[in-house]
């Protein structure tokens, strides 16, 4: 089974990180859409299958089953097709269309959670339904991205090594937050090459990640309804919350101005940035890097659409 999984190496890792044209700083991003599946979450994905398979805990006879808001879900479905292994991921009625249509076609079967918690998001009954499945599917396998290590892991020996050599010095690293295990991993990789460096962790208003309050949020793969256990292995140095508006406002100004066409994450930390250094005073241009975790294909029906963004801002007026 690993030779099967070994061939989809060669399509992971070493994503371009090009430079950003700035007035006031030296900004880098890090083009992640590159990888197999368009994501970062393929390096994850593929160190928890590969580990697994090398301790026995997957054969070919087991089923994967995972909670995802999309990108975690469909470099899974990618990997177990080549694997030629069972895979049925739990999603919910946030995701990107795109995204479910790929899931569906990927998978073996696909689970949708359409009710909210009690948090306003879907992720503690998307966890309930894969606890469900798990105790009546025989040979069943949870990689649990939430709390698994080896998620950490793959981000500090893989993309945190990365940007540790492409540098001599690193002032600043901007990572949105989720599952807490890409901040985890890149921020211990790069305070040991860089003690000094700040790392500035960026999430939506409405996730509990940081102690805010539950509010409904309409992005995915950033934020979350829960505190991801990960997140106690991430050294952060400060927190950015960013409004969905200003994500998506982010979205389109890191296309307009560099022709990098990604997804809310990046819009995120692109906007998080310009606000962390607009009223800072600067005597030198630091240098400062952040990631782009997907592409913004994935984004043209809600994002990118301005009639859905239209319908957003109607609801946030009438929220606030």
């Amino acid at each position: 089974m690993i030779n099967k999984l070994h061939q989809a190496r060669a399509f992971i890792g070493n994503t371009p990180l090009i430079q950003l044209e700035n007035k006031r700083i030296e900004m880098f991003a890090k083009l992640e859409y590159h990888n197999l599946m368009n994501s970062i979450k393929v390096r994850p994905a593929y160190h928890i299958l590969k580990t697994a398979i090398q301790k026995g805990e997957i054969t070919s006879k087991t089923t994967v089953i995972e909670s995802s808001s999309g990108n975690f879900g469909i470099a899974l479905a990618a990997l177990c097709k080549q694997l030629q292994i069972k895979f049925i991921p739990v999603i919910d009625a946030n995701i990107n269309s795109a995204y479910e249509d790929i899931l569906y076609a990927l998978s073996y079967r696909v689970e949708k959670v359409t009710e909210r918690d009690g948090t306003g998001g879907y992720l503690l009954n998307r966890l309930q339904r894969v606890e469900e499945l798990l105790q009546k599917t025989p040979h069943s396998y949870w990689p649990n991205q939430y709390e698994n290590p080896l998620n950490y892991e793959s981000h500090y020996y893989g993309l945190g090594s990365e940007i540790a050599h492409h540098f001599e010095t690193l002032d600043y690293a901007f990572i949105g937050v989720s599952t807490g295990g890409t901040i985890a991993g890149i921020s211990q990789r790069l305070k040991e090459k860089f003690p000094h460096i700040k790392i500035v962790a960026v999430d939506l208003v409405g996730s509990v990640i940081f102690g805010g309050p539950p509010k409904m949020r309409h992005i995915p793969g950033i934020g979350a309804s829960m505190v991801p256990k990960q997140i106690e292995r991430a050294l952060i140095d400060d927190v950015v919350m960013v409004e969905e508006l200003d994500a998506i406002r982010g979205c389109h100004r890191l296309f307009e101005e560099h022709g990098v066409f990604a997804g809310g994450s990046s819009g995120s930390c692109y906007h998080a940035i310009h606000c962390y250094f607009s009223k800072m005073e600067l005597a030198q241009r630091p240098k400062v890097v952040f990631l782009c975790p997907d592409g913004g294909t994935a984004y043209v029906k809600t994002v990118y659409n301005d009639e859905w963004v239209a319908h957003l801002r109607q609801k946030e007026h009438v929220t606030n």
